[in-house]
């Protein structure tokens, strides 16, 4: 059997790559490590478990993603995100290792990102991303996937961009989403799905993988409200300009075209997906 590691399994994109693996059938044996079974941090205790249990793969999803978060202790982020990655990457120097990065290693100046543009990340979550893809750059073995906004059913309810709005619509907020901040939202079960389909091709270097469509805050929003009449949704349109906090990139969409070439389906916008999955909790 093949075994496979998989960090930040307690996430969306974690759990949902360690539910759908293709399992004892691929003779694939998953191992979902969560923070409670492993702590990433404890370098000791990583190389202890990884010798006892070699793996033949590690997909390393796990990261400290909040911004509020990174740019509250950029310490923190920074050997969260840079640290553990470099100790994963260095355990799997002769093995295939998995990195889920985002578009936010761009500055969002010009959109429609290909992988090869030049990255110029803004905040700390970024800065800490663009670096820890430096450290996987040198192995020629490894593959970083850049997905974007991810949504889908996570084991703490509150990591899939979905569940955020669901959860502020439920406490009666009214939220302000931007109509100048673009991304390309994806279901993590797609996400999951092109991540698997690579692994098997025995993909590497820098892939892009994101929803087909690119959409503002605000038009997530729309598409949201009315796939949840009952939560009585509240929104108001908001600008960048008006943004006092953190620098936002506005348009990180992802160029997905060298993905698409490989894989066995059409990665869908947003609006395709919902349209298509109207009965599935989302």
């Amino acid at each position: 059997m093949k075994t496979v590691w998989i960090t930040g399994a307690g996430g969306l994109i974690g759990s949902t790559l360690a539910r759908t693996a293709p399992g004892a059938a691929h003779e694939l044996k998953v191992v979902a490590l969560t923070r409670d079974r492993l702590d990433l941090t404890d370098a000791a205790a990583v190389r202890s478990e990884f010798h006892r249990q070699p793996p033949q793969l590690v997909i390393h999803c796990a990261a400290l993603s909040k911004s509020p978060a990174c740019e509250a202790n950029p310490r923190l982020a920074r050997n969260l995100n840079v640290g553990v990655t470099a100790l994963l990457a260095e355990l799997a120097a002769e093995i295939p290792l998995v990195f889920l990065s985002t578009d936010l290693v761009f500055d969002g100046r010009a959109g429609n990102y290909a992988e090869e543009a030049a990255v110029n990340p803004l905040s700390v979550y970024a800065e800490t991303k663009a670096a820890a893809e430096q450290v996987l750059r040198a192995n020629p073995r490894h593959l970083i996937v850049r997905t974007s906004l991810n949504g889908g059913r996570s084991p703490t309810g509150d990591r899939g961009f979905n569940e955020q709005i669901r959860r502020a619509w439920q406490a009666g907020q009214t939220l302000s989403l931007f109509t100048d901040e673009f991304r390309s939202p994806i279901s993590a079960e797609v996400t999951a799905r092109a991540i698997w389909e690579l692994v098997a091709q025995n993909a590497t270097g820098v892939y892009h993988v994101a929803g087909s469509e690119k959409l503002s805050r605000w038009q997530i929003g729309r598409l949201l409200a009315a796939r949840w009449p009952q939560l009585q949704p509240r929104f108001e349109a908001a600008s960048l300009k008006d943004h006092a906090g953190a620098p936002r990139a506005p348009d990180t969409s992802l160029n997905c075209a060298k993905a698409q070439a490989r894989l066995s389906f059409r990665l869908p916008g947003l609006t395709e997906w919902l349209s298509s999955h109207p009965g599935e909790v989302f």
